[in-house]
């Protein structure tokens, strides 16, 4: 029998799909008091010829032209959730006719035991051990996503569903696909249920992905992970799936892992590999909850990743437009306030005037030092004041989207809340 997928705890408030004439900037009409509304700003990007660029790139896509836009968004148990992340990617893909691009790369963090996105759904059978970077016993090969889940039987089943609980009805489909595993070995085969579907297979060795090309569009496939004969010790290593399409558009990439920090990133040895697939116009950095959550926290060493990180980043695109955002307030051990976050800002702020990027600095948005305590009495953060509500996440990222709305605006001189009005009456 098929396992469903484990949604995050509240995630099952996103049930109803709203269209995109409802879909407005609800959470933040009302002005909460203890919300820092004049630090909500994208800071730096005018000093910033990729933000230019990317800025006229969202232009002609909300004005109804084709472009690609790959925007890719890395952080920790905030971005696997992808709740504050699917609401501006249901933004930026329905500001106009042309914005919707493909669905692109996603993970079924259900065969590894870890909560799955609500947006999309994943079945299966077989049984699957899951291993994220995140977890220090852990050791196994991992890719971009972080996480591996690790299949030894004969035979297992997988099935995708490419539209789960979101905003648009039938928001996706596909005609091709990616399965990231590991290629070194010949001990598995994959296979289709409907196998007259795929019309071509390419391999890459080197990013460990093999590619199906379908001859026709399908929002959902299912897939079987055999084990060949003769062969017994075995195991087969999930890293990652991409769902593709023809579409030009904004393609909006979550990647995510519960715990995940830069020293945890740093572990996946084929993270650049894979990286280095693409070239991305806007890579949102929210690395730095829980590289300051702990006492030990080592500021040079923060440095030196977030440096190496952006370096990555301009190896896939030197014109990418790269924006460091600060964590949020929280508390550590559900006890005390905790002091490090103000740390790993002012270390942010130095790199990104040393690299020449843009801040989003949604701590001093938030309130600042022990401005958790706030929002969790408001209902917009748990208990644990690390983590959001649902409404919590809904409002971080609307007032992401109003800032980087309002930078657009101000870069190239267009009247104020014309993009806004854009994007959400569309």
């Amino acid at each position: 029998m098929m396992k469903h997928n484990l949604l995050f705890m509240y995630v099952w408030f996103l049930t109803v799909p709203l269209m995109a004439q409802t879909y407005v900037l609800d959470t933040i009409q009302d002005k909460l008091p203890f919300v820092n509304w004049k630090a909500n700003t994208i800071k730096m990007a005018d000093k910033s010829p990729a933000f230019r660029k990317l800025f006229h790139k969202f232009d002609t896509i909300a004005r109804g032209g084709e472009e690609d836009l790959h925007i890719f968004h890395i952080g920790g148990s905030h971005i696997q959730a992808d709740i504050y992340s699917n609401r501006l990617r249901s933004y930026l893909q329905t500001m106009s006719p042309t914005a919707k691009g493909q669905r692109g790369f996603i993970y079924p963090f259900s065969i590894a035991q870890t909560n799955n996105p609500g947006n999309y759904r994943v079945e299966y059978d077989g049984e699957w051990t899951g291993y994220r970077c995140s977890v220090r016993k852990d050791s196994v090969a991992w890719g971009l996503a972080g996480v591996t889940a690790v299949f030894k039987d004969s035979m297992a089943n997988v099935k995708i569903k490419v539209n789960g609980n979101n905003y648009h009805e039938k928001m996706y489909d596909f005609n091709k696909m990616r399965i990231f595993y590991d290629n070194w070995s010949n001990d598995y085969e994959i296979s289709f249920k409907q196998d007259s579907l795929v019309a071509q297979i390419k391999e890459n060795k080197k990013a460990h992905f093999i590619e199906y090309t379908l001859n026709r569009s399908v929002d959902e496939i299912e897939f079987c992970i055999h084990r060949s004969e003769d062969v017994k010790d075995a195991e087969f290593l999930m890293m990652g799936i991409e769902l593709m399409n023809d579409n030009k558009g904004v393609q909006y990439t979550s990647i995510g892992v519960n715990g995940g920090s830069f020293s945890y990133y740093d572990r996946c040895r084929y993270f650049d590999d894979q990286l280095l697939l693409y070239k991305p116009d806007l890579f949102i950095v929210s690395v730095g909850t829980n590289d300051a959550y702990h006492p030990d926290f080592n500021p040079k060493e923060y440095k030196e990743y977030y440096t190496e990180l952006i370096k990555l980043i301009q190896k896939a695109n030197p014109d990418c437009a790269v924006l460091l955002t600060v964590p949020n307030d929280s508390y550590y051990q559900k006890k005390i306030p905790n002091p490090r976050t103000r740390i790993a800002r002012k270390i942010i702020y130095e790199v990104a005037q040393e690299q020449k990027m843009a801040v989003w600095d949604f701590y001093e948005i938030m309130g600042g030092f022990n401005s958790s305590q706030s929002w969790y009495k408001n209902k917009l953060m748990p208990r644990d004041r690390i983590h959001f509500t649902v409404m919590g996440y809904r409002i971080k990222a609307d007032l992401l989207l109003q800032a980087l709305a309002h930078s657009w605006e101000n870069e190239l001189e267009l009247p104020p809340n014309s993009v806004l009005n854009q994007i959400i009456n569309e």
